[in-house]
């Protein structure tokens, strides 16, 4: 019940305006600097963390040995406030469908890609005629847990599709959700970054209007143009780009495409 006083409101105001004016100066001065150097602090989902930032780091050792890159993995609806606290330079998050929002002022944000999301069943779950979203009402699901916006999407995607999921099994690790669905114990709704680190070993079922997360960068407004954060970023857009191979590998099982539910 505790709210700012309108004089609070005005302070706040300008200590945004404040600390992006810092950010940008800092991003001025080591613009200055020959070579990328330092630390920096990012932040991330495990998703990414698996898939994408090994080959990051790589690529930034063998470019910028003199950089020291800390890592940390938060749940994505933290990174933004946690951005503004300043406790990290970047935040790799993440967006579902129907749960888009803005940036919040003070932050600068950039699509990364767009990553598919699809029904992940065993042969036992599936049966012979598992072709349609409600031909799943009545099994087991596995779903991130409640108040989280990946829930939310798969219980809104289950409820488009005329029924409620019958969850019973609650996991923020998707690891968790893809074993689950591997061993016939549950069907699950999995984003396609997964299986750039794992081989897929269950059906792939195509889901109506072909839904994506957005993954994506986002940076203090002011710090977007420090050389480290532009470099990070150029880093991700390459090993992004070199993933389409990787992964119809390790997605080399058969896909259904999901018809559109009636009504």
């Amino acid at each position: 019940g505790v709210q700012l006083t309108s004089a609070a409101e005005v302070l706040v105001r300008h200590a945004v305006a404040i600390l992006e004016r810092v950010d940008r100066a800092e991003a001025d001065l080591a613009a200055t600097r020959s070579e990328i150097v330092g630390d920096i602090r990012v932040a991330t989902f495990q998703t990414a963390a698996i898939s994408l930032i090994p080959a990051v780091l790589d690529i930034m050792a063998e470019l910028h040995p003199a950089l020291t890159l800390y890592l940390t993995e938060i749940e994505p609806d933290y990174g933004t406030a946690a951005l503004l606290a300043r406790e990290f330079d970047l935040v790799l998050g993440e967006q579902y469908p129907g749960h888009e929002r803005p940036p919040a002022p003070g932050i600068e944000r950039r699509l990364l890609f767009e990553d598919p999301l699809r029904l992940y069943v065993s042969d036992a779950v599936r049966g012979p005629n598992g072709n349609r979203l409600t031909d799943f009402a009545h099994v087991p699901w596995v779903l991130e847990p409640k108040n989280k916006p990946a829930r939310a999407w798969a219980e809104t995607a289950c409820r488009a599709a005329g029924f409620e999921p019958l969850v019973r099994f609650e996991s923020a690790d998707l690891l968790v959700h893809s074993q689950l669905a591997e061993t016939g114990h549950a069907a699950a709704l999995l984003p396609d970054l997964v299986w750039d680190s794992r081989r897929a070993a269950a059906q792939f079922v195509a889901l109506p209007g072909d839904p994506r997360r957005q993954v994506y960068t986002a940076v203090r407004a002011g710090a977007e143009t420090r050389p480290v954060l532009v470099e990070l970023r150029r880093v991700l857009d390459a090993v992004v780009h070199r993933r389409g191979d990787r992964t119809a590998i390790h997605t080399a099982v058969p896909t259904t495409s999901l018809p559109e539910e009636d009504g």
